[in-house]
């Protein structure tokens, strides 16, 4: 399918959706192909129903079948001007910050503060930034998410069919993801799994909060004890499910909330962490293991620097 080139003014249009992109979801869809449109205009499109599938007004997650027809009505593409850019700065360290890439995917290590796609007030994330940063690239597409907050390793597939293999691994037991988490207090031995159900709580300014709650969705994540520190034990957290905040959530439910959690956390805890240094989410996606493509790809991402320093002041 030829990119769509938007042009104001010029009325209703509709493009066809063909096999190479069935299973994509159709905000993902759009922002890739809608070039100029800001993220905030898409979304709301959607929810008033002037962007429809098929005639039917449709959610940002729906996923695409070969021959939908989309509707797009008549759109204001912004002005250059308007498009948020990425700084030298920022492109440089993403740059610098790739650990594995191959002709069919990439995987980077996330810094901290950055989230993962612009929206709900946030005009510039990873994924709008690597795609400035490679230009050039036709299709470049996050296959998972980390929270804002959390730092390491996040997957970019380079070709759809790449991405929809990466969503079966996904969704089956493919996908090896091991975090390093800072973990308030004396972290008990005999806790190496969390297992509750957890519902998500969509909050009137944007954003979410997730409980736990015996009408939600099944969650469970292994815990392992790597070093107890002052005040805090150092954990590896292996997710078996993939829910919104699952390790914070988990950590908060056990009674060790993570290290500068502003949602989950301790606030006495952090209040003491802050005065030795500690500044953001102890929360670091420091392992992937997985096989795409008929081969096996490890990747490592190396504990941030403000991490590590943090540690150090804890084994004093």
């Amino acid at each position: 399918m030829s990119e769509v080139k938007p042009t104001p003014g010029k009325g209703v249009f509709f493009i066809e959706v063909d096999a190479e992109y069935e299973g994509q979801r159709v905000d993902n869809f759009l922002l890739s192909r809608l070039k100029g449109v800001p993220r905030s205009r898409l979304y709301n499109l959607l929810r008033k129903g002037e962007l429809r599938v098929n005639k039917k007004r449709t959610k940002p997650s729906y996923k695409l079948c070969e021959g939908d027809s989309i509707r797009v009505p008549p759109i204001r593409v912004a002005a250059q001007g308007e498009i948020t850019s990425a700084g030298d700065g920022l492109l440089r360290r993403l740059s610098n910050s790739i650990l594995f890439e191959d002709e069919g995917l990439l995987v980077i290590n996330k810094p901290s503060g950055l989230a993962v796609h612009g929206g709900s007030g946030v005009s510039l994330g990873l994924i709008e930034a690597l795609r400035q940063l490679r230009p050039e690239a036709r299709y470049l597409e996050l296959a998972h998410r980390l929270d804002k907050g959390t730092s390491g390793c996040i997957v970019i597939a380079k070709k759809r069919s790449v991405l929809k293999e990466l969503h079966a691994s996904f969704r089956g037991d493919g996908m090896d993801k091991r975090y390093l988490a800072l973990a308030a207090g004396d972290w008990p031995r005999r806790r190496s799994t969390v297992s509750v159900a957890l519902r998500k709580i969509e909050q009137p300014t944007g954003g979410c909060i997730v409980k736990v709650a015996a009408d939600g969705k099944q969650s469970c994540t292994r815990f392992e004890i790597v070093e107890r520190l002052s005040g805090a034990t150092l954990i590896m957290a292996k997710p078996v499910t993939g829910r919104t905040h699952q390790i914070r959530v988990h950590a908060q439910y056990a009674g060790h909330p993570l290290v500068g959690d502003d949602r989950y956390g301790d606030q006495e805890v952090d209040k003491k962490m802050q005065l030795i240094g500690s500044k953001r989410l102890f929360l670091h996606a420091w392992r992937l293991n997985f096989r795409v493509s008929g081969k096996r790809i490890e990747v490592e991402a190396p504990l941030p620097e403000e991490l590590d320093r943090l540690l150090a002041k804890l084994r004093c």
